[in-house]
């Protein structure tokens, strides 16, 4: 019975010294994915518009969502996670969600990247005060598109078809959340 329970407390000391080691290594592996996916993802949207370097390289931050994915049937649904730059430098992660309600039918996926034109408009992300709704407009990635970008509430905000289909007449919106890495 002894032996019993002090296998138990040797165990469960085991745990709780490996555990959150084992966690963070994850954590680790997933903050390194997603730091390659939004590399990536940069390297999409610059390739298909290079005059996009400009944005990367003037905006006072940034957050790059290597894939949002989206579908519905009458009410829908999209999601992602993403990489938050500031001043060109990783700070944390981002993610999004949304819903919208309406005739649509489909899933599609696309990446997505919003430029925050000013240390104000980054900080609303990070107190995770950044809320999109149908009248903010995104614009799709074609070669120079983004020369005439124009920031709209101190954010610009564009996107890039990655595949699926999705035929849409609805209304809805993005909210998003911070974390700090």
């Amino acid at each position: 019975m002894k032996k019993n329970i002090l296998g138990r407390l040797i165990l469960f000391a085991l745990t709780i010294i490996v555990l959150p080691h084992s966690l963070t290594a994850q954590d680790a592996k997933e903050k390194e994915k997603l730091l390659s996916e939004s590399a990536k993802a940069k390297s999409e949207f610059t390739k298909a518009d290079p005059s996009m370097n400009k944005l990367f390289d003037n905006s006072y931050g940034y957050v790059i969502f290597p894939r949002v994915g989206k579908g519905g049937f009458i009410v829908g649904g999209s999601g992602g996670a993403g990489t938050v730059y500031e001043k060109g430098k990783e700070i944390g992660m981002a993610k999004v969600g949304g819903v919208t309600v309406g005739a649509q039918i489909g899933g599609q996926a696309y990446r997505e990247v919003i430029f925050f034109e000013n240390e104000e408009a980054l900080n609303r992300l990070k107190a995770n005060k950044v809320e999109f709704s149908g009248q903010v407009s995104a614009v799709a990635v074609k070669s120079g598109v983004s020369k005439n970008a124009k920031y709209t509430d101190g954010v610009a905000v564009f996107t890039q078809d990655i595949g699926g289909l999705m035929a849409e007449a609805s209304v809805g919106g993005q909210k998003f959340s911070y974390k700090a890495f």
